[in-house]
């Protein structure tokens, strides 16, 4: 579909097509819930450097994040900028310092997650929803997991942490059988062989979502011998996500948390 790209007071642009819809909702030729999902196919904010896409939150609930690895600081920054002009909690994942020091200079509400590396811009208060657990096999899993935590309280999940019960002390797990059972979705993390995705999968009637990290000794193949344990898990209900991907877990458990509220 074609279509004109005209200016507007502020020095932004408006898709012309999508303007004549705003008139159409005025007029009550459009109701506003079509016309909302219309506007979930609006253009992107082109840098030059990156196209930004700020109705991700129309389509997915969430805005886009910045992944920072392979940017520089200044391209950050003005990301980061961006995405706070339009509103909504903006979340920088594998951050460092440096660049939370860039960022904390036009935000100084930001906040750095030295853990996980991530830098969060609350402008959102959002009042948690529903439970997801969130457990680790041991204390070295801790910086996938709080990057998962941390992305689920973000988007609005009641989160609570389970960290270091790995299944050389299985009786630790054992301990929180009944609270895992009453999260709506369990996020477990696990280096070494990764075992402990199967033990909980077979423990609860919950779903799972596996994440292998790369924290173990040689044969660990930085993470990909449990990314093969977890997906050759013989318990029913286990879902794997990447290697350290924290993010993408936290994301995953989310969209099932609160679907399962609207229920």
């Amino acid at each position: 579909m074609e279509f004109t790209i005209i200016p507007y007071k502020g020095g932004k642009v408006l898709n012309k097509s999508w303007l004549s819809i705003l008139y159409d909702v005025k007029a009550g030729k459009v109701a506003p819930e079509e016309a909302l999902d219309r506007f979930k196919d609006l253009p992107y904010e082109d840098l030059g450097f990156a196209k930004i896409d700020h109705h991700r939150r129309l389509r997915q609930g969430s805005a886009e994040v910045i992944y920072c690895p392979g940017k520089t600081r200044g391209q950050i920054v003005e990301i980061f900028r961006r995405l706070a002009e339009k509103g909504g909690n903006i979340l920088a994942t594998r951050a460092n310092e440096e660049i939370y020091e860039q960022v904390k200079k036009f935000f100084s509400e930001a906040d750095y997650y030295s853990i996980p590396q991530m830098i969060i811009l609350c402008q959102e208060k959002k009042e948690p929803v529903g439970q997801v657990a969130v457990v680790t096999a041991g204390t070295a899993d801790q910086a996938v997991a709080e990057e998962a935590a941390l992305t689920l309280e973000t988007l609005g999940s009641r989160t609570e942490r389970y960290y270091d019960l790995g299944v050389a002390g299985i009786h630790r797990l054992l301990k929180h059988r009944k609270q895992l059972e009453e999260a709506n979705v369990i996020i477990v993390v696990a280096g070494m062989e990764g075992a402990l995705a199967s033990v909980v999968g077979g423990l609860v009637t919950k779903p799972i979502i596996a994440v292998p990290t790369s924290v173990g000794y040689g044969a660990n193949f930085k993470g990909l011998a449990p990314l093969l344990s977890m997906l050759n898990s013989c318990a029913a209900g286990v879902a794997v996500v990447n290697i350290d991907n924290g993010f993408g877990a936290g994301v995953l458990a989310h969209r099932i948390n609160a679907g399962v509220i609207k229920e």
